[in-house]
């Protein structure tokens, strides 16, 4: 199994010398991918972490992707219906050239009405617009010159260049529904799940193996779940936002964290990546350390 941390880039005064650090510290210690979370616009009433001094997560991307050399940088989620795909995938498609070739995109269909009226973009439309969305990155990813026709977006004999360095940039469709593993299979190469136990985590898998094989695709999809960690005696919980269903999956002691670990292994699950942004950016890295130094090494 591979692992990653969530980029500590909300919920927190912004310091961005200690934001360079804690991915630095990652890479630093072993962790195979850093991520990035996307908000735009949020309603001052709602009591999310994700409402105060959140940096627009492509352009902080595009700045990580000269900082640190080694590991991946993924997106847990950028929000399809925000943004336009042609634009969009231009800005993700310079990432990947700038980290030589170490992007994977993680992609949602969204949640929040009110940040959908905001940004002037219809919620009831947000499924048709995504997978839209996806058919207009991967055409503008794969093809010199490129015609679309689609309900949303349509041009005829355009060429976007460059193209991504990957000869094919990894799609990871989050969300926990049927519909999202339907759009993993149909359009992406992984499902990127977010605080699903194991035992959901293990019925999502068979579901997606059977879409994937009804839609004919070859290979294996990567199977990728995000979940807050929370280490007894290391981890220190620093900010007071609303709990969610789910926060406890991976809080306990060493013992506790390292056997939901091994049961998520069980379920198929292939890449974990851990929030950590409830915690201070020291107690991040001493999260970061403890995972590295005493339950890793006990994972097969």
């Amino acid at each position: 199994m591979e692992f990653g941390m969530c980029i500590p880039h909300y919920g927190k005064v912004i310091d961005v010398r200690k934001i360079i650090e804690n991915v630095q510290y990652a890479e630093q210690m072993g962790f195979d991918s850093v991520w990035v979370t996307d908000h735009i616009i949020v309603p001052q009433t709602m009591d999310l972490i994700y409402r105060d001094h959140m940096l627009e997560p492509v352009t902080l991307l595009s700045h990580l992707a000269g900082l640190v050399p080694r590991v991946k940088l993924g997106t847990s989620v950028l929000i399809l219906p925000y943004r336009n795909p042609v634009v969009l995938a231009k800005m993700l498609a310079t990432i990947d050239q700038l980290s030589g070739g170490r992007l994977i995109v993680g992609v949602g269909g969204g949640w929040m009405t009110e940040e959908f009226a905001a940004l002037g973009t219809p919620y009831a439309e947000r499924g048709k617009v995504s997978d839209e969305c996806l058919r207009v990155m991967r055409a503008t990813w794969t093809q010199e010159a490129v015609s679309f026709s689609g309900q949303y977006t349509s041009f005829h004999d355009m060429k976007v260049s460059p193209l991504p360095a990957q000869h094919h940039l990894p799609i990871w469709v989050g969300g926990v529904s049927p519909r999202a593993r339907r759009r993993a299979a149909e359009f992406g190469d992984g499902w990127h799940a977010t605080n699903l136990t194991p035992e959901a985590m293990g019925e999502g898998v068979q579901h997606l193996k059977q879409l994937w094989t009804k839609h004919g695709r070859v290979g294996a999809p990567v199977i990728s779940v995000r979940a807050p960690l929370f280490i007894e005696g290391v981890s220190q919980e620093v900010l007071a936002y609303a709990p969610r269903p789910g926060r406890d999956l991976l809080r306990g002691d060493i013992d506790t964290i390292t056997m939901r670990l091994q049961a998520y292994q069980k379920a198929g699950t292939q890449h974990c990546v851990f929030e950590l942004s409830l915690q201070s950016f020291e107690s991040s890295a001493r999260t970061m350390e403890t995972f590295m130094t005493r339950i890793k090494p006990r994972l097969q």
